[in-house]
Order: C-alpha cells, then sequence, then structure tokens
C-alpha cells in the first residue's frame, strides 16, 4: 500500500470549532497572565485565510494565529493553533531557547494536555518557570 493511499482520521468541523474557542479562551489567560507578570504578548501571524479572505466572510473566532509572550521585547514563548485546512489540529506551546514544548488539543471540557486538563494554573505554573528562565514545570 502506498502512503498516499493511507487515510489518516481527520478532526470533525466540531472539534475545530471547539478548538478555535478553546484557542480564544487560551489567548485571554495568555494575555492576563503575561501582563500580571509584567510581560507583553504580541501577535506573530493571522490565519492564512483570514488574510487571503478577498471578499469571502471570515468564520473563525479570531484572526490571530500565533502570539509571543515576551519580556524586553525578547520572545520568551510562543503559541500557535494550527490553520483549519490541518487535519488534527491542535495548540503548540514553544518555550524560546530550549527544546521544551506542549503540545494541546480540544477536549469536551476544555483544552488537554494529552489527557490531563490543560487549565490557567497550569499555563501559570508554565510562565512561572519561564520567569525563574529555566521552564521548569510540575509534571
Amino acid at each position: 500500500m502506498w502512503l498516499r493511499d493511507v487515510k489518516l482520521p481527520q478532526m470533525a468541523n466540531a472539534d475545530k470549532a471547539a478548538l478555535y474557542r478553546q484557542w480564544v479562551e487560551l489567548l485571554g489567560w495568555l494575555g492576563d497572565e503575561a501582563r500580571s507578570r509584567g510581560l507583553s504578548i504580541d501577535k506573530v501571524a493571522d490565519f492564512p485565510d483570514y488574510i487571503y479572505r478577498m471578499e469571502r466572510p471570515y468564520d473563525l473566532p479570531t484572526t490571530v494565529m500565533s502570539v509571543n509572550v515576551s519580556q524586553d521585547g525578547q520572545a520568551l514563548l510562543v503559541a500557535a493553533v494550527s490553520p483549519r485546512h490541518v487535519d488534527l489540529g491542535g495548540i503548540s506551546l514553544r518555550l524560546m531557547g530550549g527544546s521544551k514544548h506542549w503540545h494541546l488539543h480540544a477536549g469536551a471540557g476544555g483544552l488537554l494536555e494529552g489527557k490531563r486538563p490543560f487549565t490557567r494554573e497550569r499555563l501559570s505554573v508554565l510562565l512561572d518557570g519561564v520567569m525563574r528562565g529555566n521552564g521548569t514545570v510540575a509534571v
């Protein structure tokens, strides 16, 4: 069997809608948590289908596809969500200058990190680690 004949699983439209709703919630958390630490949050990129939409209506809850959390202009953490054309979309959090990264996906009750719920408290722990400069996180 050739690889092109393999049918990979795809996200249902409801799952994609949940992913983008949860992305907007995460953006709110990131903004609040960053400001409480004296950090800034900046947009890195918009969704390609927003940029190239021409006359078509835009139906995602935000135009923002990626952001960075920075201190004095130096990016510390980058967060991004998959564009909608990706079959198995998710959210990635990447620590700059290191190998630590987290993959999140949409769950019925909110974002999941594997099978564990990804909460605002978990994000706070990650950002505390970033502020200490070691990216240490509770397992």
